[in-house]
């Protein structure tokens, strides 16, 4: 809250000074109008000071103002001819005023209340952010990670893409998904699949055994009573790692999911599965058997995983995001670097803005040991 108060001061100080502009206006308007020739009345030009102020005040100074604008305007009437102020003319001018000052009010308050019922749903939404999908932590036993969570929808923070990690007493364990559908149905089928494996990741069952209690709790929840999708129309794609703390091979099984990339010095090589297994929710359809594959992950190299939020990105009628091409000689080690330069230039080939959620984790292991 304190941040979030400082940053609104430096808003509040501009706000207040332009409060100048439409003041000046409206003295400006009064002394030429007198000055002017009597055939010359610039008085409707008084209606610009309150029109402007909503784009910098709220209804407080918006009201402020347009009453000043209607006491300029009886002003100007007084000191060119006194009898012509309750003139049929300059009371309708004076009218006018006063109902589109009451106009402009209405306008900033109805604005202002918009503008909180957004904040406060970003808000809650932030913190369903925070609670369901954390960031990971910097560096998870001798492994740095970074993570990064673009919303196609900036005012939904969250999708249903998803990953997670859990120590095991033996090395990391890792999880990138990707949920089927949008919106709130995908946050919570999300939820419950990042549920389940964080009460199951840390067990000591083996890679093939945890995904098949994932997929068995997949198929169990999503399919609640009275839900009208048919079994095998609800699906979650995922890749799944063990990633040892000394320099073995990893362990994976994909579900579906795109592979993993392994950068060393700037050279891209995606770790395809073997036998990919089908997307969590469709094993107990497809009679699913788990096959784990391995490959290296030695120190000094980047893996990369990320849901297809990232590679079927494009610009409309565009081609798709070529990750591996884009990303070849891209020589970062600090898995946060690499992120924030994959983040940029992600959305600088979209344009800006993705029309999928995409999620992107980049885990390091450190040629040397850390110490501290």
């Amino acid at each position: 809250m304190p941040q979030r108060s400082e940053g609104l001061r430096g808003p509040a100080r501009a706000s207040r000074s332009l409060v100048v502009v439409p003041v000046a206006w409206i003295v400006a308007v009064v002394v030429i109008d007198v000055l002017a020739p009597p055939d010359v009345h610039l008085g409707p030009l008084l209606v610009a000071a309150p029109a402007i102020t909503p784009s910098f005040g709220g209804p407080r100074t918006v009201g402020a103002i347009a009453a000043l604008a209607v006491l300029a305007q009886a002003l100007i009437g007084i000191l060119r001819d006194p009898d012509a102020l309750f003139s049929a003319n300059h009371q309708a001018q004076i009218i006018a005023l006063a109902l589109v000052g009451i106009c402009l009010v209405v306008f900033c308050v109805v604005r202002d209340r918009r503008a909180e019922e957004l904040m406060r749903v970003r808000s809650v939404s932030e913190a369903a952010q925070r609670s369901v999908l954390p960031p990971l932590p910097s560096r998870i036993g001798p492994l740095r990670v970074a993570s990064r969570y673009l919303a196609a929808q900036a005012e939904a923070q969250i999708g249903g893409d998803l990953y997670a990690a859990a120590r095991t007493t033996s090395g990391t364990r890792l999880m990138v998904g990707d949920v089927r559908g949008k919106g709130l149905t995908a946050v919570s089928d999300a939820a419950l699949l990042l549920g389940a494996f964080r009460g199951a990741a840390h067990r000591q069952a083996g890679l093939g055994e945890l995904v098949a209690y994932l997929d068995r709790s997949v198929c169990w929840d999503l399919m609640e009573p009275g839900e009208t999708l048919r079994p095998g129309e609800t699906f979650i794609t995922a890749v799944f790692l063990d990633i040892p703390d000394d320099r073995g091979a990893v362990q994976m099984i994909s579900c579906g999911h795109p592979p993993p990339i392994v950068l060393r010095d700037g050279r891209p090589t995606s770790m395809d599965a073997t036998r990919p297994a089908p997307p969590l929710g469709l094993g107990e359809l497809t009679q699913a058997r788990y096959r784990v594959d391995r490959f290296p992950f030695e120190p000094g190299e980047l893996l990369l995983l990320y849901t297809d939020g990232v590679t079927e990105a494009r610009e409309p009628g565009g081609p798709f995001y070529p990750l591996t091409e884009r990303v070849t000689g891209w020589t970062e080690k600090d898995p946060d670097r690499f992120l924030h330069r994959l983040r940029s230039d992600l959305l600088r080939y979209v344009g800006g803005r993705l029309d999928d959620d995409a999620a992107m984790i980049a885990i390091g292991r450190p040629a040397e040991p850390e110490t501290g």
